[in-house]
């Protein structure tokens, strides 16, 4: 299978001139999970839409295989998105949401899985959060996309539920290239092949999850 590469490169943000994000490089590959932790308000979230071409960075270069993507119609092509928020609207059925989004040839293969058949009759607002998250990760996974990232997919779920979305993540991660940001660190740590800190508005690209001690972003003994 092709390997495909995201690079994300020299991103800067300021907001009121306070500087966000500056001088950042992250780079994903296919069959990766990048975990991308850091504090509240450290701008995991404001950098994946700059990645996605949904907010405007005051710098940035997003390359694709080598080939830089100026234009946010080409991103929309390689890279999908789940923001924080509910995407599909109340007034669907799940099966009119599963209908307009998946490609006819994969129909059936979406279908095979315990959790969307036993939702496939119920209406988008008589979804449990749980349900309804594992949703719509279940249709950003199959798109045609090379990479995806997920903006707090665990937020408000049991573990249980949260068990069933990580063996989703996981089971798809070998023919996408995944970045996960999430408050929720165990399961981040615990599903991503690399980890990536993300502290005073840069990137630390960590080679061992104790870094994230040393790094004073956990304290000893929380890993």
């Amino acid at each position: 299978m092709n390997k495909y590469v995201l690079e994300i490169d020299s991103v800067q943000k300021k907001f009121d001139y306070k500087s966000i994000l500056s001088d950042i490089y992250l780079k994903c590959e296919t069959g990766e999970i990048i975990g991308l932790l850091g504090r509240n308000g450290s701008g995991k979230s404001t950098l994946l839409k700059i990645i996605f071409g949904i907010l405007e960075a005051d710098f940035k270069f997003v390359r694709i295989d080598g080939v830089i993507k100026n234009r946010t119609s080409d991103l929309f092509k390689d890279i999908s998105y789940l923001s924080q928020d509910n995407f599909i609207p109340n007034s669907f059925s799940v099966k009119k949401a599963i209908e307009l989004s998946i490609d006819s040839q994969k129909i059936k293969s979406f279908y095979d899985d315990e959790m969307i058949k036993s939702i496939t009759d119920k209406k988008i607002n008589h979804l449990s959060g749980g349900e309804l998250r594992y949703l719509e990760i279940k249709l950003i996974l199959f798109n045609p996309s090379k990479f995806v990232l997920l903006d707090e997919p665990y937020n408000g779920l049991s573990p249980i539920m949260i068990d069933k979305i990580n063996q989703l993540i996981t089971q798809n991660s070998t023919k996408k290239g995944i970045i996960i940001t999430d408050h929720n660190y165990e399961n981040v740590i615990k599903i991503s092949s690399k980890l990536i800190l993300l502290k005073e508005g840069k990137t630390f690209h960590l080679k061992d999850k104790n870094e994230l001690i040393d790094k004073g972003y956990l304290r000893e003994g929380l890993i």
